[in-house]
């Protein structure tokens, strides 16, 4: 059982779980005004939120700070879910890669479709989740519910509102780790001659703490650029519905399918409107990305180490029960 398993995933996956839950943690009131900004789909005489600080001004207003943090338990556990998920996904699939092609590196193309494919595996795992953290986090100040209330109040396919545009927005880690694999490998190599000779039982290379927040800074940059039109779209149709939307029938209702959110962003507020909220997301994803993969990176080598005290104990744990 023990020699079944994948360590070297199983440590990416531990690692990258816990920089998730870390980064979601320290970000998290961030996210949050940012999510309810993004979710606001208004002609310009009727915004509520004209610009982000206006988000957190209203929760200091009413005195309701801390509910910046609604549905963090929630967040947090999708996190962590979502990336062990994910880089264990990846790793595995990367690693499936390279012994059944013979080849010594993943390649660019090779490397968009293993990490497409882990995204789609993670998707499909963490979507309710998603969604309900993400009506959680846009309820009114003070008025989200529980994680299996909010769950219970739709019909159960509700959770998977936004699956569809999920699944394109694989897209987005795809590109961000190809980067940021693609980047750490040429610093790497650069750096080999530092490098002790190989060894089954040494730590996996790592990048250190300040190389990796760059390289994720510059990586998650990217694609959220490239894929920001289809985020707003999914925080659009995941969102709950507010107190004054309940309450006046000339407000829109959210919109449940990508086509109906882009056709609502572009009646409404134009072209500019499929990047409203771009400086926030990229504010927050890339120090959310790059403080989960500086951790990540940071906490790897202690990861393997434990990994092997666990493997090796499980070993022996095996050759006692075998014995009796």
């Amino acid at each position: 059982m023990a020699d079944g398993l994948d360590w070297e995933s199983l440590t990416e996956a531990t690692s990258g779980a816990v920089g998730a839950l870390v980064s979601t943690t320290v970000l998290y009131p961030l996210d949050t005004c940012k999510t309810k900004y993004q979710a606001e789909v208004q002609s310009h005489g009727q915004r509520k939120y004209r610009n982000l600080s206006d988000v957190l001004w209203e929760a200091i207003s009413k005195r309701q700070f801390l509910s910046l943090y609604q549905g963090l338990g929630t967040k947090n556990l999708q996190s962590f879910i979502s990336q062990f998920v994910y880089f264990y996904s990846y790793s595995y699939l990367k690693r499936l890669y390279l012994r059944k092609s013979g080849a010594r590196s993943v390649g660019t193309k090779a490397n968009l479709v293993v990490a497409a494919a882990a995204g789609a595996c993670t998707v499909v795992v963490t979507q309710p989740l998603d969604t309900v953290s993400s009506k959680m986090q846009t309820s009114a100040f003070g008025k989200s519910k529980g994680l299996w209330e909010t769950l219970s109040e739709g019909y159960w396919s509700e959770a998977y509102d936004g699956l569809g545009i999920s699944l394109l927005l694989t897209a987005n880690p795809a590109i961000q780790y190809t980067v940021f694999d693609q980047l750490k490998h040429r610093l790497l190599r650069r750096q080999s001659s530092n490098v002790l000779p190989a060894n089954t039982e040494s730590s996996p290379a790592a990048l250190s703490a300040s190389a990796a927040f760059v390289l994720g800074a510059i990586s998650k940059s990217l694609a959220t650029i490239l894929t920001y039109p289809a985020i707003r779209c999914k925080v659009m149709i995941q969102s709950a519905n507010t107190e004054d939307e309940s309450k006046s029938d000339t407000r829109p209702k959210h919109p449940k399918t990508m086509v109906g959110a882009l056709s609502s962003v572009w009646r409404r507020e134009g072209f500019p409107g499929f990047f409203k909220g771009l400086q926030a997301q990229i504010l927050k994803t890339v120090l959310s990305s790059a403080l989960l993969l500086m951790i990540k990176e940071n906490i790897s080598k202690s990861t393997w180490v434990a990994m092997l005290a666990l493997r090796r104990f499980l070993l022996v744990s095996q050759k006692r029960i075998k014995s009796h």
